[in-house]
């Protein structure tokens, strides 16, 4: 190994799967209040650290993250797969409904080879939100465990706030119960952790079984609580 480089630059390119972490993020009028859109911003730029030390101890993988932001409809805010080390986070804002179904659908055509390459690890998908799905997302998160990659895919979702629909947000865990955030720290906690845990498990071919380490979640009337 030469002088300076990591086990990760002698690797040649090709010999690299790709790990694709797919952010779906809510953006809803809802998160413009308490200041839950600006911490879900900073939580994204605190979990990029981590992600870059997830690759770095698996250097087969290039890590790679887009990211969907949903509320009236739902839009591509970072519609080009970017490896993380070169990812500089671009905020989203707040305003609308909350169409989760919208983000899936959106989502669903790059859970297919092509344009996943056959090479590639399962994706790692994050959702995040605090309201109730305001379309038909039933239907759409049916397709999406069923597509190709979706099947395979490692997923964790974050209940922000008392408001969150936590039966949809379990439903998109195959029935596991999403991790709760009250206030800011706890969803810098929650997204470092479930970003970091799922794009690990994803790398190694690992599955979603050990939820041991995840931080504490907050849920109901807390002194304490933010949201």
């Amino acid at each position: 190994m030469r002088g300076g480089a990591t086990m990760v630059d002698e690797l040649p390119v090709m010999a690299r799967q790709p790990l694709h972490c797919f952010l779906l993020l809510d953006c809803s009028g809802s998160m413009a209040s308490d200041g839950k859109i600006q911490a879900l911003n900073a939580a994204v730029r605190e979990a990029l650290p981590h992600l870059r030390e997830v690759e770095s101890a698996n250097p087969h993988a290039q890590l790679l993250v887009r990211a969907i932001a949903f509320s009236t409809d739902a839009r591509w805010h970072l519609a080009e797969p970017t490896p993380v080390e070169q990812l500089d986070w671009r905020p989203v804002t707040a305003g609308g409904y909350t169409d989760l179904g919208a983000a899936i659908d959106l989502l669903l055509p790059e859970l297919e080879t092509p344009p996943m390459p056959p090479n590639a690890l399962p994706p790692a998908i994050v959702l995040v939100s605090d309201g109730m799905p305001t379309d038909d997302y039933e239907h759409s998160l049916e397709a999406l465990l069923h597509s190709e990659w979706g099947a395979q895919s490692l997923r964790a979702a974050i209940a922000i706030g008392k408001d969150a629909d936590r039966a949809a947000l379990a439903a998109f865990m195959d029935g596991a119960a999403p991790l709760s955030a009250s206030d800011p720290e706890q969803l810098a906690g929650a997204l470092r952790w479930a970003t970091s845990r799922a794009t690990q498990l994803a790398s190694t071919l690992s599955e979603w079984v050990d939820r041991a380490h995840a931080p504490r979640a907050v849920d109901g009337d807390v002194e304490e609580a933010v949201w």
